[in-house]
């Protein structure tokens, strides 16, 4: 039967293509990496998020929070989830011409994250100590790795304030959080704009799509086999002084595309102490 003869001939085919494109990726699995510059200094500040699922329905509320201490920042985000889950990460970085990161911290527990974890990142020590569980397993190590000095983690939105939108792309290194973290790149280019509004005044954004580039043979076979990490998209607005606007994508590793958006407080008609007294 040709009909056969030729379908196993093109799975043959496609099988070469793959061993070489897995040879010709292994020559070479150094990706570049870009320190990002500081074009504006960070300082104090607070912010309100909500997390939704991207049909709308709430899922936590969130806070920012960021402080300075001399040429310290240490930078806050946490989430509080409906269901009793908390995400929290707690960045500490310089800000001496480029960005560097100092400590991140990151703690995620069930139910919304099925693989709870309890993450340090020491650079000035090139450790990263793990508390995680998950398939019935602990795991409680301290590993030693050369943490590179472009390593964002906790650092996303921070270095996006700092990108020039006309920069076709900016890589930089993260550490993949899980039970065995690796080394991996991300891959931040401008994809566009979108229009927003504030109180029925149009504005603009930049779309960023950060992609995960794994590298090496493992980066070769990933998108084929299924295993390639969504993209990420964060929405900062256009301008001099660029400030986030929403972010898309995943939490964890395998997660769901979930959406956070700055929240707008409402503020009671009377004070406390009013609504006290009429008791």
């Amino acid at each position: 039967m040709i009909l056969p003869l030729a379908n196993r001939y093109r799975a043959s085919e496609r099988v070469s293509i793959l061993f070489l494109l897995i040879f010709v990726v292994g020559l070479d699995t150094t990706l570049r990496s870009d320190s990002v510059a500081v074009r504006h200094r960070e300082g104090v500040s607070r912010g309100f998020l909500l997390l939704s699922s991207l049909d709308g329905k709430i899922l936590a509320v969130g806070d920012m929070i960021q402080a300075v201490k001399d040429e310290q920042v240490t930078s806050e985000t946490v989430f509080h989830f409906k269901d009793g889950s908390v995400h929290d990460e707690t960045t500490v970085f310089s800000q001496d011409h480029t960005f560097r990161l100092l400590s991140d911290h990151l703690v995620e527990n069930e139910p919304s994250f099925p693989h709870p974890v309890d993450i340090l990142i020491e650079t000035s020590k090139n450790e990263v100590t793990i508390h995680a569980s998950g398939k019935g397993k602990q795991t409680n190590a301290t590993e030693h790795m050369d943490l590179p000095a472009d390593l964002s983690n906790g650092l996303t939105l921070t270095l996006l304030r700092n990108i020039l939108p006309s920069t076709p792309e900016t890589t930089v290194s993260l550490l993949a959080m899980s039970s065995k973290p690796r080394l991996i790149k991300l891959s931040i280019r401008p994809r566009g704009e979108r229009a927003f509004s504030v109180g029925g005044s149009r504005r603009r954004a930049t779309d960023y799509d950060v992609r995960v580039e794994i590298g090496g043979i493992a980066g070769a076979v990933a998108p084929i086999v299924g295993k390639q990490p969504p993209d990420t998209h964060i929405w900062m607005s256009a301008g001099a002084i660029p400030t986030f606007v929403r972010w898309e994508g995943p939490l964890y590793e395998g997660g769901p595309i979930w959406r956070a958006d700055l929240a707008s407080p409402k503020v009671a008609d009377r004070d406390l102490n009013t609504d006290a007294a009429s008791k």
